[in-house]
């Protein structure tokens, strides 16, 4: 943890110049909107006035959540694994679609997935192999672990970055899993409000008003311990959210953008940013989740999602079609005619 000491603040001179490009260029200034804005926020990341991204990486967490024992998710929790399988094996699932669209490489981590075997394309590091426990009755995990899994995510943006990767996007997969998403949420932003709870994958109603008491239960059974972010993620939080939150501070370490996803990925960036406040000027929000917890995440840090295209696959998909547009943000800087040829 003692490497978010050298998180710093955005180049502004890198990012005035990048302002006075687009404004230079053949188009009313600010007509270009949000992908103007982007190309600014990223001169302020990486210290150059124009960028190119080579490389993108999605980074896709995978993790079992023991709060599933509670009823909170309509599907068996198996399909953590086969969901999976699918991402490595047949990779037909919409992150890898989407993912091959957006030329983007899809780098999957097993964190803790019951039963999941080795495969080439998974990158495994059970910290528990059986999951989080269900926090309902017990933390999810030590405070060691979670300490363990953030210095993981932070190790991830290393290690990408000296891979060549210049942009990051965050997905998982683990069944349940807005359950832990939400309390963490609601835990960072101290609300006890359960209409920040939602339906996750579709729970009908008599599962999703049990769904909103565990949550409750949950956060008042834990209530002492809530003190800081580190704590919130032992009691209610998940190995993806925790890998997540190490993935948002790394961005900022390594000045590398991260994107965040639906609502377990802002889980995530919340946390790293309730860690260190100037994260949030390493990320960008892809699509506004239709989880409710996540718009309140995203007031809170003060940004604002690109899209709102009412998606809650999770996975990281959002994340892919955000590097598409980021892409055009970019072609746009470095390609676009100046107003001055035209004198």
């Amino acid at each position: 943890m003692k490497r978010i000491n050298l998180i710093t603040a955005p180049d502004s001179n890198a990012m005035n110049e990048a302002l006075k490009i687009q404004d230079s260029l053949v188009k009313p200034s600010g007509s270009l909107g949000e992908l103007e804005k982007i190309t600014v926020k990223l001169a302020g990341i990486t210290g150059r006035s124009r960028n190119t991204i080579d490389k993108k990486a999605i980074c896709l967490f995978g993790s079992d959540h023991n709060i599933y024992e509670e009823g909170v998710c309509s599907s068996p929790q198996d399909f953590t694994r086969r969901l999976m399988e699918v991402y490595a094996v047949s990779q037909n699932g919409a992150i890898n679609i989407l993912a091959r669209q957006a030329n983007a490489e899809l780098k999957i981590y097993d964190l803790g997935v019951k039963n999941l075997q080795p495969h080439p394309n998974i990158i495994t590091h059970k910290f528990l192999p059986q999951g989080t426990a269900n926090f309902l009755h017990e933390r999810a995990m030590t405070l060691e672990t979670v300490k363990e899994v953030i210095a993981f995510g932070i190790d991830v943006v290393r290690d990408l970055k000296a891979d060549g990767f210049g942009l990051i996007g965050t997905g998982e997969a683990g069944m349940a899993n807005t359950s832990p998403a939400c309390a963490c949420v609601m835990a960072a932003l101290k609300s006890r409000d359960d209409s920040l709870v939602g339906r996750g994958a579709g729970l009908d109603d008599e599962s999703f008003s049990r769904k909103k008491k565990v949550i409750i239960e949950a956060l008042r059974f834990h209530a002492e311990n809530l003190t800081d972010p580190l704590n919130i993620l032992s009691c209610v939080g998940g190995l993806d959210i925790a890998a997540m939150t190490g993935v948002f501070l790394g961005g900022a370490v390594y000045h590398v953008p991260v994107i965040a996803d639906g609502v377990i990925s802002i889980a995530g960036a919340l946390l790293a940013y309730m860690i260190e406040p100037l994260t949030r000027e390493y990320v960008f929000l892809s699509h506004e989740s239709a989880e409710p917890a996540y718009i309140h995440a995203a007031e809170a840090m003060n940004l604002r999602p690109c899209l709102k295209m009412n998606m809650r696959l999770g996975e990281g998909t959002g994340c892919a079609i955000m590097m598409q547009i980021i892409d055009d943000a970019l072609a746009i800087i470095n390609n676009m005619g100046a107003i001055a040829s035209l004198m």
